[in-house]
């Protein structure tokens, strides 16, 4: 797919080869988007990618004097959701990034990402917008700031050079007297896109708005997803808010106003009649549920991560820059054993794993991310294989399902799920260990809604989901007991 592929340790790196190869190269991050871009001929001309997740530093979350979040253009949304500073002051961001994928894409997705890809349906996009966020772009020619509201030109369509990189996303962190939140309505309550998406965010008069009390709106920003070729403000809305005090009818109205904005298409998630309804609605759940106070009812406070409980120095893993093209070898551990390929380098890690290593436990469901079965963990994250160029094991560390076994004797996961029968045809079987091993190192104890997060990335096309939650609870509870059995 690819001609030639870099890894990177420093930014400069990554700018010279992106100023040398131009609209031929691509940045990797997560690259969840652009591997399947790749695949389907979507970006065409792309021979070189450059991948920057060696950089240190470009994972950092941090606040400056000025009150706003910097965001660095490695940051997950796993990270977004783990994170302390986004949850308390950029809430609909948190909100949003929940919302994305399943656990194994949440690991991998950057929002710098999200940005790039473009798409109107892009969750993230939405709550950036609404509170104000803003990029740097760098090249070796300098660096400047584009408002986001300037950064998006049309469907996959972005204000960013062939030759510039974004290099950080800041967003103004909400004030005391502010108040947000995002909701998204999909076809399901997970690895679905967005049939229409909302993010509000009011500001109120007086320090410390009590909501729910007579503070009257000073302003409002509403940006609604998928209902137009970018994310769009809904001025109308806005304007009428300013100056109220929400009420079951100002809610109503403003709802009504936010119609306006939108421009939905017909597709197979939905019409645009439906589409153009349920922006009322959503605009409509988000201010009830601000002016109610129960705009963070739902989101977890010790969510499921599937992230490990080790953070991986990957600065330390590949000290210097490196070349992949042809020949060029691979290096890695898998299960623990040192490993050398000389072929597979335009691949993806799923096809690297069963073609070059042999390793036939990982499977090829649909090889879009939709369906977990390729699930392994990479430097101790769990991920879809399928979305993961190859390179990238270079110098990684990678566990498959056949890692997961010691001593000859199974993980209690995999005796569980044969004690339960929750096998089946077995076809999805290694992907729902994968997340299930990983679910228990991080909670020993976890809560049967935890587990069924847990699963949300992986599918049993048997619908055996029943006996697969079963067999967690017992892999759970024989886990905590044998210390003292």
């Amino acid at each position: 797919m690819w001609q030639s592929y870099y890894c990177v340790t420093r930014i400069e790196e990554a700018l010279e080869l992106l100023a040398e190869h131009g609209a031929q190269a691509r940045i990797v991050a997560g690259a969840t988007d652009l591997i399947l871009e790749l695949e389907r001929g979507v970006r065409k001309g792309v021979e070189t990618l450059i991948d920057i997740t060696r950089v240190p530093c470009l994972d950092e979350i941090v606040m400056d004097e000025d009150e706003v979040i910097h965001l660095g253009p490695l940051v997950t949304h796993n990270q977004c959701i783990a994170s302390k500073l986004v949850v308390e002051r950029l809430f609909p961001l948190a909100q949003a990034a929940w919302s994305v994928g399943a656990p194994q894409i949440r690991n991998r997705g950057t929002v710098a990402g999200n940005l790039i890809t473009a798409s109107p349906a892009n969750d993230t996009i939405t709550p950036l917008m609404a509170l104000g966020a803003s990029v740097r772009l760098s090249s070796t020619r300098g660096s400047r700031v584009a408002p986001l509201k300037d950064f998006f030109l049309g469907v996959r369509r972005t204000a960013l050079q062939p030759d510039e990189m974004l290099v950080d996303i800041a967003v103004p962190a909400l004030k005391s007297n502010q108040r947000g939140m995002f909701y998204k309505l999909a076809l399901r309550r997970a690895q679905a896109i967005s049939v229409v998406n909302a993010a509000v965010v009011l500001t109120f008069d007086g320090e410390a708005a009590a909501v729910g009390a007579q503070s009257k709106v000073t302003s409002a920003a509403i940006t609604l997803g998928s209902v137009a070729p970018t994310i769009v403000r809904a001025p109308d809305a806005e304007n009428y808010l300013a100056g109220k005090t929400l009420t079951d009818e100002v809610i109503l109205e403003a709802a009504v106003l936010a119609k306006r904005a939108a421009h939905p298409i017909d597709d197979i998630r939905g019409t645009a009649v439906y589409r153009d309804e349920m922006v009322r609605v959503c605009v409509k759940r988000c201010l009830a549920g601000i002016h109610a106070g129960a705009e963070r009812d739902g989101f977890p406070t010790d969510p499921v991560l599937l992230r490990g409980t080790e953070k991986v120095d990957l600065a330390q893993r590949l000290p210097e820059r490196s070349l992949h093209q042809p020949g060029s070898p691979i290096v890695t551990r898998i299960n623990g054993k040192e490993y050398t390929f000389n072929s597979g380098q335009n691949k993806t890690l799923l096809r690297l794993l069963r073609e070059e290593a042999g390793l036939t436990g990982t499977k090829e469901g649909c090889a879009e991310g939709e369906c977990g079965a390729c699930t392994v963990y990479l430097d101790g994250q769990a991920v879809m294989s399928c979305l993961v160029p190859a390179t990238r094991a270079h110098g990684a560390e990678i566990t498959t399902i056949e890692g997961i076994a010691h001593d000859g004797q199974l993980h209690p996961v995999q005796q569980a799920f044969i004690e339960e029968g929750a096998v089946q045809c077995g076809y999805c079987t290694p992907g729902f260990i994968m997340s299930a091993v990983k679910l228990l190192e991080e909670k020993p104890h976890p809560s049967e809604a935890e587990i069924k997060v847990s699963i949300t990335g992986n599918l049993c096309r048997c619908t055996g989901y029943y006996k697969i939650v079963q067999a967690i609870e017992k892999a759970s509870m024989s886990m905590t007991e044998a210390p003292n059995g």
